[in-house]
């Protein structure tokens, strides 16, 4: 795959400077699995009041615009029934990792007309299908491979799919994404598929309570979609960034997310570990 020119900021060192430069947040790692289980509707609702008022908060330290950010609840290991709580108090999409689930939720809540669905982890090309049968958004393409299965089965279905395209920004081998190195020849070949609707760029940051480390991965992230706006084909839209979860959002906000994917921290802490949900490094079965 063709490299992006090397004046891409594709190093710590090439980064522009941080938008929170100066700011002292914090990550709040050491809260996960800690979180307190919302049980009602009104749990629900004070749960997001309060995630939202962060997003607020660091939106007005980064002086921007709160409307500018979108909270997407990610719902992974939690049943039908939590959903349907926080679908009452006022969730109309939820992020789902683990695909198989996210299908059966979806077969068992389609009478909520109006609820959508955000795949945000890695797929397999054999699980394109049931993606293009009923996610609204997907945030995890890494791969020309998975775009031209997503494209064809949206073909047949008669449906375009919102999708996000992941960048490795920790380095680490552990995650998916592109290196960002990658990321621009990347988005050149998009606009030949065209049932996906390109909206920007997502990563995972590093799990650490390095809050500067932390932050360093939303700057590349941000930095790299600035730089690559310059030369993305009409037909990609590099508006989006989707960055930070529970333990770091606020940082996220503060570097120039548009979408925070929160779990834990509106429906509480999981029953099962994360490698539950991210068997095989990561893939969707």
């Amino acid at each position: 795959m063709k490299s992006v020119p090397a004046s891409s900021p594709t190093r710590l060192s090439d980064l522009a400077h941080p938008a929170g430069a100066g700011l002292i947040t914090r990550t709040c790692h050491d809260q996960h699995g800690r979180y307190a289980e919302a049980l009602t509707v009104n749990d629900f609702r004070r749960n997001l009041s309060t995630v939202r008022a962060r997003i607020d908060a660091a939106c007005q330290r980064a002086g921007r615009n709160p409307l500018a950010v979108r909270l997407l609840p990610v719902s992974k290991t939690k049943p039908q029934s939590s959903l349907r709580m926080a679908y009452k108090a006022g969730c109309r999409m939820f992020g789902e990792n683990k695909l198989q689930e996210a299908h059966q939720k979806w077969e068992s809540m389609q009478d909520l007309s109006d609820l959508q669905w955000s795949i945000v982890g890695h797929l397999q090309s054999n699980k394109a299908k049931l993606v293009a049968r009923f996610a609204t958004e997907f945030q995890a393409l890494d791969s020309l491979h998975i775009a031209e299965a997503l494209d064809r089965r949206l073909q047949a279905e008669g449906r375009a799919l919102n999708v996000f395209v992941q960048v490795n920004t920790s380095g680490e081998a552990s995650k998916y994404g592109l290196a960002p190195e990658d990321v621009g020849a990347f988005i050149q070949a998009l606009p030949a598929f065209s049932a996906l609707r390109v909206r920007g760029l997502m990563t995972l940051a590093l799990f650490s309570a390095e809050a500067e480390r932390v932050r360093q991965c939303f700057v590349l992230l941000r930095s790299l979609r600035d730089q690559l706006r310059q030369s993305a084909p009409v037909q990609v839209s590099l508006d989006e960034l989707s960055m930070g979860m529970s333990g770091d959002f606020e940082i996220a906000v503060e570097e120039g997310a548009t979408v925070v994917r929160i779990g834990q921290a509106i429906f509480g802490g999981r029953n099962l570990p994360d490698s539950h949900y991210w068997p095989n490094n990561g893939d969707i079965s």
